[in-house]
């Protein structure tokens, strides 16, 4: 003790004022790279190491959490364990590029695509719409080299060029009707010769498509390209107020093909029944694909709780709800509501018009700010129509974040949100778009901590600096 005595009696201002400073830049180190880990991870370095590594030096063991229920996009990914892979999806409300989305830019000036987005269906297109078999074809050749141009010009002249060596080339008439219509009326006339020529060419496939593999591919391409031709032009009956058409369309087709259900044109046959306000069909459709062992999307989820809303919310009162209780059908109908905010919960900022809406993007990421866009885009009125489901929704819809205080971390229905989200949806969404990140990150507790002392050890360096005497002093003492 008088050793330490005596050796802090021979310290100097200028000692304290260097440990200060030097201890404010090492823990200021310390909380930029914890920063900067929790911005790419999500996690706290320091959190995840104490964790994982010296927790069971000391005998703890951290409990493993049940197995969540639904969100299956990355369970083949050994390496991301309980998280979800960020895949991206074809939307399947995209509109069309010449007479929607060209519309837009023309009249604001702003592109409503970004150049991923665009990218990602030309790879799209190149998939579903060529062939190994394309070389026996001319007019396929040339398509073939159509998809992949960038310049919307030179992919429509190609079109045209395909055209001429055969004028029975339905891929040809499917660019034509997407990027060249202006109108969807004009374009649906592409899609009736593109039906056309495209159901000649699948009856000849189905004729031959066990002579070789090479016939196999061309059929699962003319298949393809059949199935893609009936939705477009589904879609555009049901644009062009031919409603009933349109379910009849879409009903038909899910029946001819009913082994391509991830193509989720029972996503579209739910919209326009929700248009014609046929609950009945509506609760058939779902009760059919929301099945727990299927990715959830935001239309399955919100749908169904827009089901349930409706049945409770014209009479649905907050102050009534209070005092008595919430009835059964009313605490279906919530439970409803939490489910589908926990799959994902940027939609109700946009349904209740806290948010700007734009218009959606070719490809979404499920449970992201994309998927949000596309759902609230086409079913906002269905919300509208119904009389006090926007207000059930208003009421209740941030409860589910009192029931799953960490929502980046774990879940109460589905997996936890992927940290990938964000930076997925920006390549997605456009420039002019602001991203919605709610649930926002909450900062671990290390973080804070660190802030906290670098904060602290600088104020006593400052005071060091203005009061050495003062500060020698109360060190000693």
């Amino acid at each position: 003790l008088l050793t330490v005595t005596v050796f802090l009696s021979t310290l100097t201002p200028k000692f304290y004022f260097a440990l200060t400073v030097t201890s404010s830049f090492i823990s200021g180190l310390i909380f930029v790279f914890e920063w900067w880990h929790f911005r790419k991870y999500g996690t706290s370095f320091i959190e995840q190491v104490s964790v994982s590594h010296l927790r069971p030096l000391i005998g703890g063991a951290e409990s493993s959490p049940p197995a969540p229920a639904a969100f299956s996009a990355g369970e083949n990914e050994t390496s991301r364990q309980n998280m979800p892979e960020c895949k991206v999806w074809r939307n399947p409300l995209n509109l069309f590029r010449g007479a929607e989305y060209s519309r837009y830019m023309w009249v604001t000036g702003k592109e409503p695509l970004t150049y991923y987005d665009m990218n990602l269906s030309a790879q799209d297109h190149q998939t579903f719409f060529t062939c190994d078999t394309d070389a026996l074809r001319p007019s396929d050749t040339v398509m073939q080299k159509a998809w992949r141009e960038r310049n919307p010009q030179a992919r429509i002249k190609a079109a045209y060029q395909a055209l001429e060596l055969n004028n029975d080339c339905a891929t040809a008439y499917v660019l034509l009707a997407e990027e060249e219509a202006t109108t969807i009326v004009d374009a649906e006339k592409y899609f009736k010769q593109a039906l056309k020529a495209g159901e000649m060419i699948y009856r000849k496939s189905q004729n031959c498509h066990s002579q070789s593999p090479q016939h196999e591919a061309q059929l699962r391409r003319d298949t393809n390209v059949l199935v893609y031709v009936k939705r477009r032009l589904a879609m555009c009956a049901r644009k062009l107020g031919r409603i009933r058409e349109a379910v009849k369309m879409m009903r038909d087709l899910m029946k001819e093909f009913p082994l391509l259900s991830m193509l989720n044109i029972h996503e579209n046959l739910l919209e326009a029944l929700l248009e014609l306000q046929a609950y009945a069909d509506v609760q058939a459709v779902l009760a059919k694909y929301d099945d727990i062992s299927l990715p959830k999307s935001a239309a399955i989820c919100y749908t169904a709780a827009l089901l349930k809303a409706r049945a409770v919310s014209e009479r649905f009162s907050p102050e009534t709800a209070s005092k008595r209780g919430l009835s059964t059908a009313e605490i279906n109908a919530v439970e409803a509501i939490h489910r589908a905010v926990e799959f994902n919960p940027h939609v109700p900022k946009y349904l209740l018009e806290m948010k700007s809406l734009v218009l959606p993007p070719e490809h979404i990421l499920k449970r992201g700010d994309s998927e949000a866009v596309a759902y609230a885009f086409f079913h906002l009125q269905h919300w509208k129509r119904i009389e006090g489901a926007l207000n059930l929704l208003h009421c209740t819809w941030e409860g589910t974040f009192r029931m799953i205080p960490y929502p980046l971390e774990k879940g109460h229905l589905f997996y936890p949100y992927p940290s990938c989200t964000e930076t997925a949806d920006r390549e997605l969404l456009p420039t002019f778009h602001e991203v919605s990140v709610y649930p926002q990150k909450e900062l671990p507790f290390f973080i804070h901590f660190t802030a906290g002392l670098c904060s602290f050890s600088a104020m006593l360096a400052l005071l060091t600096h203005q009061f050495p005497e003062l500060m020698v002093i109360f060190a000693k003492a």
